[in-house]
Parts: C-alpha cells; structure tokens; sequence
C-alpha cells in the first residue's frame, strides 16, 4: 500500500478499510481487509441515510469475521448533496451580491441552448428574488476599491436576515475572486450579529471569472450547506456508537479525499464524489491492462454515468451541470464551477420509472422509484413500472438471488405494472388515436413486448448519451473498452456496446459496489482555482509567484487537514486564451515560480495546445492567462500490470458446468433464448464460455449476448468480447 493511501497499516498487520457510497437506491460498503474484498448492499434510508450506512457496514464486517472497531479507516461520498439539489430540498437562504446585480443568477448568460425552441424552459434560480438581497461597494476587474462597502446598508440587510430566519445565506460580490476584502467583511458582520448563521463566500467556493457562475456555485453551497453539515456530524456521531472510531474521509468531485471539516463547509464540492469514485476505479482497472482508451459505465439504481479515461487518467473540468431540464443540451442546468471529473449523468438506473406519452411512445425516467417504494418487483407499494421490473421479466434477473439474496423480487408484481402502465395505456391511447386494437398478440405477450421496449429505450437513452459525450470529446467509440459497474450494467452493457459498435467491456471484481472500491484507490488531493487575468505582453511575475504561493498553502491546508503529512506533488496548469476570445483551454505549466525568461515558454506551450485542439494558431494576437489551477495530489500504489486473455473455446471443467438453465430475451434478435447461468467464483481462468449466458455474483449479474463470450482475467475480471466475424 503506498504513502498516500487514507491508512498506511503498522509492519506485519493487516490494512482494514471501508468505502461507503450512498445511492438514490442502494447503499453499498466495499471492506479491504489487506488484499481480500467483502461488500454490503443495502436499501437507502432517505430519512437518516446513517443508519444504512451503520447497517451495511455491520454486514460487511460480519462477512469479515472482524468486529466494527477493527476497522482503520472509512471513505465515503454520496449523491446526498446532488440529489437536494435537484430536488430542491436545502437551507431557507439568501444570497447577499452587489447592487445591480441582483438578477444575474435568473438572467443567467442569456444564451439560449436551443436556439429555435420557443417554449424554452430553464432551471429555476435556487434562491428566488426576493430572497436576493444587494449591497452596495464595488471592487474593479484588477481589484482596486471603487465604491466602498456601504456599512449602514449592511446593518439593515443584517436586521431582515435576522428577522426573516434565513438558514443560511451566500455572499457573491463582483470582483472578489481578485479582491475578496468586501466578501469577507460581510461575513464578520453577520457572524458578529449572528454566530451560528450559516455563511458562504464566492471568493472561497469558487474564485473564479465569470460572475453567474460564480454566484450560483456559492449559492448552491450555501443552499446545501446546513444539511451537509448535518448530515456528516450525524454520520461520525453514529458510526462512533457503533463502534467505529478511525479516520472518515470523504471524496470529492475531483477525486481526491478530504476532511469531515472541510466537506461541511464546501459541500458544493461534493455534488459528484459518488461519480467520482467510479471513475477511479475504471481508471485503475485501465492502468492494470494498459488501456488507453476505455468508457467508463456506471449504472446503479438512480442515474448512469459515462466518462471518458485517456491513458488511464480521466478527463476532467472546470464545471459541470446539476439538474438540466433536456437531457442532453449543454447550459440547461445549473452550472456549478467547481474542479470535476467530467462525465455525463443521466436518469437511467434499474429504478428509472416507465411511462408512456401522448405519441404513444415509451418513455423511461429522468424519475425515479429510488428505495421507498422502489420497483413494483421489491414488494414494498411501489405500482409503477422501472427498468428493474422490465429486466426480471425478461429473465435477466434471478428473483431468490437479488443483491445477494437479501431481497426477494416478485414477477406478478411487475407483470401487473407493465401491464397497468405500459400495455394497458398504450392501447388506450391507440383506441382514442385510430379506434383500432393496437396489438393481436397475448396478453403475456404484450407484456413481454412492453418490458422489451422499456428495456430498448433505456439502452438507447443510455447509447445516445455516450455519443453526445464522444462527439463533444471528438472521440471514435468503436476504438474504446467498456468498464462496466453499478448494480445494473453488467446486464445492459453488451447491448449498448452493439448499438456503440464497442467489441469488448470488462466486469471488474466487485462490480456491484464499483463507485465504493473506487474510494479506496483514491488519494489525498485538493485543487485550488484562481482567477487573474493576465496577458503576456505585461506578465507581472511577481504578481502570479504571489498567487501560486498563496494556491499552495491554501490546497496543503486542505490535505494536511486529513492528518496526512507524507510525500505529495503539485501540478500547476494556466488556463489561456488569445486575447479578445471568450473561452480559454488549459496548458501545463512546467514551472511553479514565474521569471522573465519563463513568459516565452508559457506562450510556446499555449501555442502548442491550441493547434493540437483546434488545428491552426491565430498570428498577431498576443495570449493572455485568465485563471491558474494547482493541485496538490498524493501517489497511490499502482496496479500491477497484466495482459487480456483471450482464452480459447474449449469443453467446460467441472467447476465450470451452469447451476441453472433460463429463458433470457434477447434485444437484438428479438426473442428469448435458452441461457446458461454460472457462478462468478466457479469460473476458470482463460476459459471461454460462449453467449447467450449470465454470470451471476453476490452484488451483480453480467449478461453475455448470443454473439458475445466471455473469458476470466487473472485478476478477477471478466471481459466479455464480440465473436470473430460478428460485425
């Protein structure tokens, strides 16, 4: 295990570790005890989401024959701050901003991401006007005082705080990602008159350019805040009644780990840490094969994830999008601009809800049964169809062994829920439409018919989103691997590798509880963004040397925080542009102090990024900076590398033979087929095993189609790969 590791285990003892990710559906826990993996899946507890944690964590250290208090360390991220988000459930707040800027979060850019839909629908401000308080002083673009801050103003918007009960508020003044004076006189003020109010800067949060982002980064902190916090005090307190007391970790949206401390006062930094984790782990899978191009595909219960990993590293950005009102069309969220593993997330998991609209087309999510009621199958009052209940009934699912046979699944209840919602209104609608039976099939049949276009549609959903996604990267997926993971997509990816054109995914070990393995590949990290915006040709040196020294005590700040104080190494990029442009690219920067002679290297380096983006560099404009990212980052152990076997058709062993025999419907032929189950564990290694097939394990089952096989790796993963001649 390497020093950069969140436990770095005593000289002949066992390293004993615990990732945690709590899902709209599920909460999975991955326990590491030295190298042998044990995991936990259970139901999420919307109410208290620390008592699924506290229960899934009993089970797995149960599995381990270890008591709770052995455990050295816990890592943890969740979708918790995301989904208040998007549900709108936060902190009573106000946000504090600068006279005559009271509506930029509702004005937004003013570009329309669809230009030709009249009836476009944008995401509603998460602090309403009349909740938007203005103050006036005013600090210039290089940082000079112009007006100063307006005191007597202040004390009555401190009065209307303090009468109105706001929960929280979020201070967003113009400039003050150059000069943050003003910001933070508003907050001694208003912690002077009330010391438990909960108060967020924007020169913290985000000190970047570009001022609506800015104010909705701060206000979606602000607006998140208070729950956070709550939340993660609630955590330590329950886990500590349990018996676990070591380190808790958590992860952020750029992957690294942070402290408990630092999470509840940014945890706007938290709004992909779930995400986050999968994509770690995809990554990690990648080093170990010497992948250099692979699509990461996360599907759980909730939402699915894609991301894009280049030479084993994924990409990342600036911002990112919560909550777009179309799916699929960038600026019709709510940008929040924080350092991200950039990935595209959609509302398709195995608890997406089905419908059917006015055109008589089936639909599938954004919406979800999440755990309470869940999927009409759990038995638990849910009544309206999910992709869950279209796989079961296309005997993809094995009712007696969901999630490791904790939880039975009930086919009549989804069959009446197809049937209710999917058969029943579609044909409603055609007799309203043309008078006419839409169907002469059977009734099980149509029911059969609907779970197959419930299934297609969120197969399609899922296929369009990776192309949107390649397109916008410029990337060819038909030259990529799929690593699959989440509950649900091992049983989807082999089909929407044939709608990609993708020959061959892998199913790591584990799978089923991916995002929470990734955690504990992750290392101690932290990236801190500042805004400056600096052209060459008056490069002040001293300036920037001062800016980079203040970034770097700010990011070890951060990751000493966690008690960490091994070895770790910076990276420092320039974000740049010529001047005159409105948008920059990012630029490493080999250098972490500034001289003279360094100016021609940086505009070199620019200038070499630029044409390999856009293919052609502009003459006569000098470049400029406009922001400054360091990150701070610790090594994590790499894998150890190994080659993809291919295996070779022969007899099964044994060990090999299937327990059991099942119909399984096929997508692309458009029928069912006899198909073998097997057991993950009685696999041999290089042996391959010919589709259609299931490969069944406690967390997940990987769906092999009739023209795919799939082959055992050395380390546990499984590679599922078209058949030679298969276009």
């Amino acid at each position: 295990m390497s020093s950069g590791s969140a436990v770095t285990a005593h000289e002949g003892s066992v390293t004993i570790r615990a990732g945690v990710d709590i899902g709209g559906t599920f909460t999975d826990v991955a326990l590491e005890c030295g190298t042998t993996l044990y995991s936990a899946k259970v139901l999420t507890d919307y109410a208290q989401p620390e008592r699924a944690i506290v229960e899934a964590m009993r089970r797995a250290t149960a599995q381990a024959g270890i008591a709770m208090s052995e455990v050295q360390a816990i890592v943890h991220g969740t979708t918790l701050a995301t989904n208040a988000l998007i549900e709108r459930r936060g902190a009573y707040t106000a946000f504090i901003t600068s006279d005559g800027f009271r509506d930029v979060i509702e004005m937004r850019t003013e570009s329309r991401f669809d230009q030709y839909d009249l009836g476009i629908t944008l995401p509603k401000p998460l602090v309403p006007r009349q909740d938007r308080l203005t103050l006036r002083g005013r600090m210039s673009a290089s940082g000079a005082e112009l007006v100063p801050l307006d005191e007597k103003q202040l004390d009555g918007i401190i009065g209307h705080i303090r009468h109105a009960g706001y929960e929280s508020v979020a201070v967003g003044l113009m400039h003050s990602y150059i000069n943050p004076a003003h910001e933070r006189r508003v907050r001694e003020r208003l912690l002077e008159a009330m010391p438990s109010l909960a108060v967020s800067l924007s020169c913290e949060v985000s000190p970047q350019i570009r001022e609506y982002e800015r104010f909705n980064t701060v206000c979606a902190n602000a607006f998140v805040l208070p729950l956070m916090s709550s939340y993660l005090n609630r955590l330590a307190g329950s886990l500590r009644e349990a018996g676990v007391d070591c380190p808790i970790y958590m992860i952020h949206s750029g992957g690294g780990l942070m402290s408990l401390r630092s999470a509840a006062a940014l945890p706007v930094r938290l709004l992909e840490s779930g995400p986050a984790g999968g994509a770690i782990y995809a990554s990690h899978v990648a080093a170990r094969f010497g992948l250099g191009r692979v699509l990461s595909f996360d599907m759980g219960g909730t939402t699915a994830k894609i991301c894009l990993i280049e030479q084993q590293r994924p990409k990342t950005a600036r911002t990112f999008e919560v909550a777009r009102t179309y799916r699929f069309k960038k600026g019709s969220g709510m940008p929040i601009s924080i350092p991200v593993i950039e990935m595209v997330e959609i509302g398709a998991g195995g608890g997406s809800i089905a419908h059917v609209d006015e055109l008589r087309q089936v639909r599938v999510g954004p919406e979800s049964a999440g755990s309470e009621p869940g999927p009409a199958c759990y038995g638990r009052g849910g009544e309206r169809p999910t992709v869950t209940d279209a796989d079961l009934l296309l005997g993809k699912l094995d009712p007696a062994r969901f999630a490791g046979g904790s939880m039975q699944l009930f086919a009549d209840a989804a069959r009446v829920a197809v049937d209710d919602h999917i058969v029943r209104m579609s044909h409603h609608l055609a007799a309203d439409t043309d008078g006419e039976e839409a169907s002469s099939h059977t009734p099980e049949n149509r029911i059969v018919d609907a779970a197959f276009a419930v299934a297609e549609v969120v197969d399609e959903n899922m296929a369009n989103a990776a192309r949107v996604h390649a397109v916008e990267n410029g990337c060819e997926l038909d030259t990529y691997t799929m690593i699959a993971y989440g509950g649900a997509a091992p049983l989807h990816a082999g089909r929407i590798c044939e709608k990609l054109g993708i020959r061959q995914f892998l199913v790591p070990p584990g799978a089923g509880v991916g995002s929470a393995i990734g955690f504990l590949r992750a290392p101690f990290g932290y990236e801190s963004l500042r805004s400056n915006v600096m052209r060459l040709d008056r490069f002040d040196a001293d300036a920037v040397n001062a800016l980079i020294e203040d970034m770097a005590a700010e990011v070890t700040a951060f990751v000493r925080e966690t008690g960490y104080e091994g070895p770790a190494h910076r990276t420092l990029r320039a974000y740049m542009r010529y001047a005159g442009q409105g948008w920059e690219i990012p630029v490493d920067v080999s250098v972490e102090r500034f001289v003279g002679e360094d100016v021609p290297a940086l505009r070199e380096s620019f200038e070499k990024a630029y044409l390999t983006l856009f293919g052609h560099t502009v003459a006569g404009l000098d470049a400029e900076v406009v922001s400054w990212a360091l990150q701070l980052r610790t090594d994590v152990a790499e894998p150890e590398r190994m080659s993809i076997a291919k295996g070779n058709p022969s007899g099964l062993s044994r060990e090999g033979q299937p327990v059991e025999r099942r119909l399984v419907f096929d997508a692309q032929s458009g029928r069912f087929h006899d198909c073998a189950i097997y057991d993950r564990e009685s696999l041999q290694v290089g042996e391959r095993l010919a589709g259609p097939a299931i490969i069944a394990e406690r967390e997940t089952s990987t769906l092999v189609p009739p023209r795919f096989s799939v082959i055992l790796q050395h380390d546990g993963c499984l590679l599922v790969d078209r058949n030679e001649g298969v276009a």
